[in-house]
Order: C-alpha cells, then sequence, then structure tokens
C-alpha cells in the first residue's frame, strides 16, 4: 500500500524545504525526498554556505596579513588550512540538522532516497539498499535543483580538475589555481584561493566577466580584482587538458578561433555555470513540458502542464538563486493551500560575495536601453562616505536607476563594503515602487555605509549633500 500525503516534494534543498515547511504551517501532510541524505541541497552542503565560510576565514586571514598594520595592529599569523575546513564543515553540519528540526516541528516527514514520478500523483523512492517505498499525494512539487555544467571534453577528478564541489575540500593551497568561468561561482572560490596564496588565472569565453551584472560595475570590478593580483584572460576557451605530468597543461585559444597557448598550473576549477538536474525523475514517462534547456516549464503560479505536478527553483526558468528558489516554494505552497503566494521578479537582488563585495538588483543600465526606458542616474562613492573610511573599505560605489519621468527606482547596483547587506533596502524599495526621493529623504544614521545608498538617490536629482 501506498503512503498517502497532501503534497510530495522532490528535492531537500533551499526551495523543496521551504515549500515542505510552509506547506506544514498550512495544515497539509508532507513528504520532502532528497537522495543526498542530508537536507539543505547544492547550497547548504556544497554550495552557498560552506564557501561563504571559506569566503569570511580567507577574508580575515589576508585582512590579518595585509591590513591590521594599516590601523596599528601587529600581527604574526600562519595559515592552519584543516582548522579552516573543519569550521566550514561545523557550519554546514549545525544548518543541514537546523532543517531537519524544523521539519520536525512542523510535522514534514524527510525522506532519503531517489525520487521517480511514476504517474500524476504517484511517486517512487528507491533508497540506497535498493528497497522502494511508494507514496501518493494529490500535489507534487519538483525542486531538484541544478547542477554543475560540464566542460566539453574535460573530465573532473575532484583532486587536480575541480568542481565548485571540490574546490570546497583541497588538502593544501596550490601554488597556481586557473579559474574556468569568470562567473559569481569562479570568481568568490577563486578569491578563496588567491587570499591563501594561490597564483590565479581566469579564461572566460565572454569578453566581460560577470555577464548579468550592470556594466559598469562589471568593469570596476575586473580593474580591482586585478589590482588584487587576479589575472585574467577574456574572450577565451579551453580545448584540451593534458593531465598525465605532475601539473596540468591546459591548452586554451581565442574564442573565436586561433593562435593556442598552453597554461601549466596546478589546479583547475570548472565554473562555467549550473544545468537544471531534471534527468531521472520520470518527467518524460509522465509528459512533464521541458524547454531545450531541459528547465521544467511552468505558469506563473509554478503549475506544470501535467494537473498536480508543480515546479520551482533552479530547475524551472530564472536564475538560479537560492533565495529565488525560497520565494518560489513559498508561493507555490501558498497557491497550494489556497492561498494568493506570489514573487516580484524585479526584486531579486544578486551579490557575489568577494571583497569588496557586488550586489545587484532590478533593471541595469543595458536592460532599459535595450528596453527604450529613459532613465536617471545617480552615484556615490564609498570613497567619500565617512563610515567607509573609518573602516578603511572604500573602494567602489553606489549605482541607482531612476524612471526619468515617475522617479521610480528600477535599479540598483552596489560595488563597495557590505553591499549584500546594502542592497536588502534597495530591494524593498523596489518591492514597494518607491521613488528615488522616497530613498533620499529618508533619514539615515550617520556614519553608516547605508549613507552611500541614501547619497546615490540624492545624486538621482543633483543634491548630493557628503564629500
Amino acid at each position: 500500500m501506498a503512503d498517502q500525503f497532501d503534497a510530495v516534494v522532490i528535492g531537500g534543498g533551499p526551495g523543496g524545504y521551504n515549500a515542505a515547511i510552509r506547506l506544514g504551517q498550512l495544515g497539509l501532510k508532507v513528504a520532502c525526498i532528497d537522495k543526498r541524505g542530508r537536507f539543505g541541497g547544492t547550497c547548504l552542503n556544497i554550495g552557498c554556505i560552506p564557501s561563504k565560510a571559506l569566503l569570511f576565514a580567507s577574508e580575515r586571514y589576508e585582512e590579518a596579513g595585509t591590513e591590521f598594520a594599516k590601523i596599528g595592529i601587529k600581527a604574526d599569523i600562519s595559515l592552519d588550512l584543516p582548522a579552516m575546513m573543519k569550521q566550514k564543515d561545523k557550519v554546514v553540519g549545525e544548518l543541514t540538522k537546523g532543517v531537519e528540526f524544523l521539519f520536525k516541528k512542523n510535522k514534514v516527514e524527510g525522506i532519503t532516497g531517489e525520487a521517480k514520478i511514476l504517474a500524476p500523483g504517484k511517486v517512487e523512492v528507491r533508497a540506497a539498499d535498493g528497497s522502494t517505498r511508494s507514496l501518493e499525494a494529490k500535489h507534487i512539487i519538483i525542486s531538484t535543483g541544478s547542477e554543475v555544467m560540464p566542460l566539453p571534453g574535460v573530465t573532473p577528478d575532484e583532486t587536480r580538475i575541480v568542481t565548485s564541489t571540490g574546490i570546497l575540500s583541497l588538502k593544501a593551497v596550490p601554488k597556481r589555481l586557473l579559474v574556468v568561468g569568470a562567473g559569481v561561482i569562479g570568481l568568490e572560490l577563486g578569491s578563496v584561493w588567491r587570499r591563501l596564496g594561490s597564483a590565479i588565472t581566469v579564461v572566460e569565453f565572454l569578453d566581460r566577466i560577470t555577464p548579468g551584472l550592470d556594466n559598469e560595475i562589471s568593469k570596476q570590478f575586473q580593474r580591482i580584482l586585478t589590482k588584487q593580483g587576479m589575472s585574467f584572460q577574456l574572450s577565451t576557451k579551453v580545448v584540451g587538458v593534458d593531465g598525465k605530468g605532475d601539473v596540468l597543461k591546459v591548452t586554451v585559444e581565442p574564442a573565436a578561433g586561433g593562435a593556442q597557448q598552453v597554461i601549466e598550473t596546478d589546479v583547475m576549477l570548472v565554473a562555467i555555470g549550473r544545468r537544471p538536474y531534471t534527468a531521472g525523475l520520470g518527467l518524460e514517462e509522465v509528459g512533464v513540458a521541458l524547454d531545450p534547456k531541459q528547465r521544467i516549464i511552468t505558469d506563473a503560479h509554478y503549475k506544470t502542464n501535467i494537473p498536480g505536478i508543480w515546479a520551482v527553483g533552479d530547475c524551472r526558468e530564472g536564475p538560479m538563486l537560492a533565495h529565488k528558489a525560497e520565494d518560489e516554494a513559498v508561493a507555490c505552497a501558498e497557491r497550494i493551500a489556497g492561498r494568493a503566494g506570489h514573487v516580484n521578479y524585479d526584486a531579486i537582488p544578486s551579490v557575489v560575495y568577494t571583497t569588496p563585495e557586488v550586489a545587484t538588483v532590478g533593471k541595469t543600465e543595458e536592460d532599459l536601453k535595450a528596453a527604450g526606458i529613459a532613465y536617471k542616474i545617480g552615484k556615490f562613492p564609498f570613497t567619500a562616505n565617512a563610515r567607509a573610511k573609518t573602516i578603511v573599505s572604500t573602494e567602489g560605489f553606489v549605482k541607482i536607476l531612476a524612471d526619468a519621468t515617475t522617479d521610480r527606482v528600477l535599479g540598483v547596483h552596489i560595488i563597495g563594503p557590505e553591499a549584500g547587506n546594502l542592497i536588502a533596502e534597495a530591494t524593498l524599495a523596489i518591492e514597494f515602487g518607491a521613488v528615488s526621493e522616497d530613498i533620499a529623504r529618508t533619514c539615515h544614521a550617520h556614519p553608516t555605509l547605508t549613507e552611500a545608498v541614501r547619497q546615490a538617490a540624492m545624486g538621482v536629482e543633483g543634491w548630493t549633500m557628503q564629500m
């Protein structure tokens, strides 16, 4: 006999566990299935959380070694990489246990195994020992996330040729690290190992780093990273890797074709993006529609073409961000429970956790130009912010884009200290439909980094007050 549920969630990452918890809060009987054995998905286990732990630790290490003396602190430091990794693992363990606690609190049954949809309302779970369990539910939510995009002709061994998984558990600091891909993941993880002592070369197929960011921010970002010691080869592709000797010999050539070059490195990180994880779920057999990128097609309310089957997070369209998956999960759960859940896709922030941080929400200048929307710009540099000066972190600026006619905030882009926290104010402004003058006339505490956001808003109308 099949076990009966109101809803079954496939995938235990930020989308999956939030959907399950919200459904439990709304009084539904829910099961959440994940094959990893520890809930939390890529984000908690091998993505966002462990990478941020290493980013923080490596930043403190570099700061102690190079910045403390500037503020009158003398320090004699050394790296204890095993201890750094142990702390990273401790954080991951605590957070995954937190998901299990929330499941118990909200009466969600967590099930470990590989799920396959046999028919609408029917799911089979295969455990590691080969045993199976049948589940039935009126609703099935697919939140299986994404996986590393492979580089053609290159097979990671997670020792010398690594993905975003292996790079988080290196046993020693490589003398040279080649990063393939100048997106968020490549630059964040490259930053970790540069601070710990690696020479970093970044190879990117496109002619710019961080595609999708506002171009002015992207250019400034590359200048800063170059000054920190990263080397960039843009408009370049990897065509082969020879790993027979003690070092990797990576052959690259111009993206448009041309003379080849061999780069020698000790470790190579493949970080060219991620792709939806939708294989092996039984979607084709059931008839769930997929787009050419193998993403699950849904309507605006996360319904697939098959009644009773829903999808949220990385496995459907949109930015592959944990918080986007969380918001979709809650909205989907509330829809299932008869409520009016929704997500404002103009108010989903994105952060690059390098030093300085980069954060963005809403439209870029390039977006607005392409759409033919007239806009105004307000900018303010952190070099003129009192708090930034006191913490010796003045690189970067805040940029606000507002509608030329209505003054409504359309996009905010920040490169600088604590950008990931500062973007929250901008996100709220877009969510509420604020105009730049609303931010400009809102009192901000002094001295704080948030004043840079206010001053940029003042700059939209040309009345910046600070120097």
